[in-house]
């Protein structure tokens, strides 16, 4: 497992008063630091730590969001209404539902 392929991010913690690093594989961890560079190093670090405890410890390691493909489908339920509406202007639009639907979520 290659951790520099996990996704991390840094942001402001207003109410910690300091930068925090994250990574989405690993939502509980977090690390705060000064400035927004020893976040993500202390982050990373972490990561790998928790990393290794884990494979000795014989444990799944969660695979990198990055280097999971995905089909470009999924499911979703909304009610009738919405549906209607969304089919409604899509006919509107002279456009299939999916490729409405996609660009509202890109947008």
């Amino acid at each position: 497992m290659n951790t520099n392929h996990y996704t991390y991010r840094v942001t402001w913690s207003q109410e910690d008063d300091e930068h925090v690093g994250l990574c989405a594989e690993f939502p509980s961890l977090s690390w705060l630091a000064p400035t927004p560079e020893k976040a993500l190093a202390g982050i990373r670090r972490v990561v790998n730590e928790v990393v290794a405890d884990m494979r000795a410890a014989g444990e799944p390691i969660p695979e990198a969001l990055a280097d999971k493909r995905y089909s470009g489908r999924f499911i979703v339920r909304v009610p009738a209404a919405v549906h209607r509406a969304l089919a409604t202007e899509a006919a509107e639009q002279g456009i299939s539902i999916n490729r409405l639907v996609s660009a509202k979520l890109a947008a």
